[in-house]
């Protein structure tokens, strides 16, 4: 499977494992990332537009020092995958997300029109973070309730094939208990073990079927215990079974 993302460094954190991950399932998986870092829909937009050559290409997790546009990363493969999403600054406005939605969902479909098109749902803000405080959400939890409704909206715009449930998944590692320096890196990014583990873990089960709970990978960039391993593959399992209502 090659799945494509057009994002920003959330899709970076969300991919990191899969195509490790898959292959310790015994599954091939490449992913590609278009990595400009903040990138919202408005800006692919644009950068699609004038065929702008400023994305960096990332190949399974790795940088290939490479500069590219969309449409050149479009035409280079035949995706199984292709993913949009919104920047986290904007992904709770859903006034932010039209036109560019359209647009950026034609102009996959011109280039590569086999693939199937997801939405990457992200996901809220670290705990007590300043940058929560500056968005005025009072927690983590609020921020993503608001987060998922717009990506709800954006799935609905469009004749999408499913979505990725990576805030979902992240939220209710929150439930849990695991937050803070747990599942962010930072104020808006997430951590580089159980965080991101999380995520790729949603993303392997949604896209490829094969069930979270069961995945032994464990080759992460910073340590994770067991107890939270655990509990990350119950969190993206939960996601990726409440994720199904958007498939199709």
């Amino acid at each position: 499977m090659k799945i494509l993302s057009i994002g920003n460094s959330f899709s970076n954190n969300s991919t990191r494992y899969l195509s490790g991950m898959a292959k310790k399932c015994g599954i091939d998986v490449e992913t590609y990332n278009l990595y400009i870092g903040g990138c919202s829909l408005y800006t692919h937009y644009i950068n699609a537009l004038e065929d702008l050559f400023l994305y960096s290409f990332m190949f399974n997790g790795i940088d290939t020092h490479l500069k590219v546009s969309i449409k050149q990363a479009l035409i280079a493969n035949e995706y199984d995958v292709v993913t949009l999403q919104q920047a986290s600054h904007f992904s709770f406005k859903p006034e932010t997300y039209q036109p560019y939605t359209d647009f950026l969902f034609g102009y996959v479909k011109k280039y590569n029109p086999n693939a199937k098109i997801y939405v990457h749902q992200t996901w809220g803000y670290k705990k007590d973070s300043k940058r929560l405080a500056d968005m005025q959400f009072a927690t983590h939890s609020e921020m993503y309730d608001a987060v998922e409704s717009a990506y709800d909206i954006m799935y609905n715009s469009n004749d999408f094939s499913g979505l990725l449930p990576s805030g979902k998944a992240i939220n209710l590692l929150h439930t849990m208990g695991f937050c803070g320096a747990d599942t962010h890196n930072d104020d808006i990014h997430l951590s580089k073990g159980l965080g991101q583990f999380t995520s790729s873990l949603a993303w392997l089960e949604t896209l490829i079927g094969f069930c979270a709970l069961d995945c032994d990978f464990s080759d992460f960039d910073a340590p994770v215990s067991d107890q939270a391993a655990l509990a990350a593959k119950k969190c993206a399992h939960e996601a990726s079974v409440w994720a199904q209502k958007y498939k199709k």
